[in-house]
């Protein structure tokens, strides 16, 4: 009899462990959902490649430095390759002359390369942002696949949302009590009110359309 209560416990036990790491495989699974669903929407609206942190102006800037168009082929159709190769020649012919001339061709081939990359996109080119303009989310993103750890990435993500929401409904709550208190009291609760379950309802939409939220 005790022999069988042990492999009883034994085998709750193992059900336990189980069912943690299902659901711990699961909240990684949804939030890889969340992210990748963010991925599908408009280039324009999250779109890094047009700014010194981002990754086509690195690699322009790396293939300048090694003399090597190539490394910059990748962001661009092949319709532009010759386009693209022969304003990278020309800048170089001018690397080792005046700095501030070669300063100046140096950004417009970089403005060149990122304009034909977002129209490859379908999305606006609007200039060059400065580096640190990017959103520490999305430099994070970067940062994950340099140091190819993407599970610190989640963690930092998982929370950043988690302070979101919370933040949102705290807010609405609060609102709450006072929401018939007056007009502008109950106009501020409506625009919290929204603002929080919009914000959920575009979740649960992307995670819907990944196919996230589907159990198996």
């Amino acid at each position: 009899m005790k022999l069988r209560c042990i492999f009883v416990l034994i085998k709750s036990h193992k059900m336990k462990t189980q069912n943690l790491h299902m659901k711990s495989e699961k909240r990684i699974g949804l939030m890889i959902a969340l992210i990748l669903g963010l991925w599908m929407l408009p280039q324009s609206a999250f779109a890094h490649c047009d700014s010194y942190d981002g990754p086509v102006v690195k690699d322009a800037l790396v293939a300048l430095n090694n003399n090597n168009p190539a490394l910059v082929m990748k962001w661009i159709d092949a319709k532009h390759e010759k386009e693209i190769t022969d304003l990278f020649n020309k800048t170089l012919k001018y690397k080792s002359g005046d700095k501030e001339i070669y300063m100046l061709l140096e950004k417009h081939f970089l403005e060149t390369l990122v304009r034909i990359h977002r129209e490859g996109e379908g999305a606006p080119y609007t200039g060059l942002k400065p580096a640190g303009t990017t959103k520490p989310i999305i430099m994070l993103t970067d940062t994950a696949l340099a140091n190819k750890d993407f599970k610190v990435f989640l963690t930092k993500f998982h929370g950043h949302v988690d302070t979101i929401l919370t933040e949102k409904y705290e807010k609405v709550a609060q609102l709450d009590k006072v929401k018939d208190q007056s007009f502008e009291q109950g106009r501020a609760y409506v625009a919290a009110y929204v603002d929080y379950t919009h914000t959920i309802e575009m979740m649960h939409d992307i995670l819907e359309h990944t196919g996230g939220a589907h159990s198996h």
